[in-house]
């Protein structure tokens, strides 16, 4: 189980400071930066503020493909339905609802990446629902969509396995999925098609290298 400390939106806020994305900068997102505590954050300093991990304290170059995709492509997502797998920050969903999106429901196993998304949503004049459930526990194709997005999926290979057999079963029923990618280990562009190719800063603590080239893909069917 997820675990939130007492006040999550308060533990946010004290530990993270507003900042824009480079490649979206339209958005002002909650981010651990170098001048905020949970950048130095240790495992031990995480277990006593009952915090898992905060991958939703970065903004990812999967995701920030993924929601400049959107903004520059608006057609793709307006006046659809949109769920957006392992949301994190949220930003792929902001810039699906920014883009004109009827409905987005931003999905996460970690609380506090569900916490980070309202809140963002909220400092962007933006509506976002959430969902904590298992999706890849489910059945395939669900929940339904017209649209799937996902970023930075692929860092562990059973992960990346389980995470694309589910976005196929999704593009199986017509869908348009979209995966947003910067080349991780259990990456395969197999059974994929590229839309667009970005060139993202990042930090060299998170990826070893200051520029990460991310595409995004759309996923087809059958690998």
């Amino acid at each position: 189980m997820a675990r939130l400390p007492a006040d999550p939106e308060g533990f946010i806020r004290a530990n993270t400071a507003l900042e824009r994305p480079a490649m979206v900068p339209e958005f002002a997102l909650w981010l651990a930066s170098e001048y905020v505590p949970i950048w130095q954050a240790t495992e031990a300093w995480l277990e006593a503020q009952n915090v898992d991990p905060p991958y939703w304290a970065f903004c990812w170059p999967g995701g920030q493909a993924i929601a400049r995709y959107l903004l520059d492509n608006p057609a793709e997502v307006r006046g659809k339905q949109v769920i957006d797998f392992a949301a994190g920050s949220g930003i792929s969903s902001l810039a699906a609802a920014r883009a004109g999106a009827r409905l987005v429901l931003a999905n996460d196993i970690d609380a506090m990446s569900l916490v980070a998304t309202r809140l963002n949503a909220q400092g962007n004049g933006l509506s976002v629902d959430l969902s904590d459930a298992d999706w890849l526990a489910g059945p395939d194709g669900e929940p339904a969509a017209d649209v799937v997005i996902a970023g930075d999926v692929c860092y562990e290979r059973e992960m990346s396995q389980r995470a694309l057999a589910w976005l196929r079963s999704h593009a199986a029923r017509g869908r348009l999925v979209l995966l947003g990618d910067p080349g991780r280990n259990y990456f395969s562009a197999q059974g994929l098609e590229e839309r667009a190719r970005y060139t993202i800063p990042t930090s060299l603590q998170l990826e070893n290298r200051g520029m990460r080239e991310t595409v995004v893909w759309r996923v087809m069917p059958v690998a």
